[in-house]
């Protein structure tokens, strides 16, 4: 996917992107490399990631693999220090890493709230302390959060994971509130229920896919490619005046 240039392109910027191999993540990586950026792609599984980047290189892409676990804080550590190895500090950072434990309320423990916790918002939460003073000073920056429908309701047994997205869209209005004044922007993207490997155990429900598909206006689930355009919009120098806001690419999920 390419994008003309102007005021969508994003030649001469760079961006990192987490839980970039797979999925919404995968989508946006792609999207902003074939916006012009430098693409540095952060994931778990090596096969995936090296996949992903041999894809970006091999259609004339810019981009870059950093292997990272942000499921604790000594892997977020690693991750912030090794993505700017490849193409120096990032003018974008998307954070599409998640994971999605939710057994039963009942059921959560101390690992499952900590992991939940630790990936979906601790990270996000210390990519933005390390690159949001940066950003600001070089007056221009890209926070991008990838929340989730649970952030403002709660169903399918929404649990910590809910609650990890609720505090992601409360984390992008802080640094909104932060770093705005200097070109440095906070926004997340809220999916409705999108056809992703983090969701294969939903999936498994043919009756819930349909329902969920029938809960939108457009009348069909979301694909990972739908987030591209969106993404970058974000990214780029058209949403200079985008801020702090949660932007429902749904289908209309979230107003039916």
């Amino acid at each position: 996917m390419t994008i003309p240039g102007g005021l969508f392109s994003l030649d001469g910027r760079t961006a990192v992107v987490t839980g970039g191999s797979s999925g919404i993540g995968r989508a946006i990586a792609t999207a902003l490399a074939g916006a012009g950026a430098a693409v540095v792609v952060v994931a778990r599984g090596r096969a995936a990631l090296d996949d992903t980047v041999a894809e970006l290189t091999g259609s004339g892409c810019r981009a870059a693999a950093v292997p990272g676990d942000l499921s604790t804080r000594e892997g977020i550590r690693a991750v912030v220090d090794g993505v700017v190895e490849p193409f120096g500090e990032p003018d974008v950072v998307v954070s599409s890493a998640g994971v999605n434990l939710r057994p039963p309320m009942h059921e959560i423990d101390q690992a499952v709230w900590d992991t939940t916790m630790t990936v979906n918002l601790e990270a996000p939460f210390w990519l933005g302390q390390r690159f949001g003073p940066g950003m600001a000073d070089r007056g221009y920056g890209r926070l991008i959060h990838v929340s989730s429908q649970q952030a403002h309701r709660a169903f399918v047994a929404s649990g910590a994971y809910g609650v990890s997205k609720g505090g992601l869209e409360s984390l992008a209005r802080s640094q909104a509130e932060a770093w705005s004044p200097w070109g440095v922007t906070a926004n997340t993207l809220v999916p409705g229920f999108v056809l992703t490997p983090l969701n294969r155990r939903l999936q498994r429900e043919p009756g819930r896919v349909a329902a969920l598909a029938d809960r939108t206006l457009v009348g069909r689930n979301g694909v990972p490619d739908d987030f591209a355009g969106p993404a970058v919009f974000l990214a780029s120098a058209a949403s200079s005046y985008v801020t702090g806001q949660s932007i429902h690419v749904d289908g209309g999920f979230s107003v039916h």
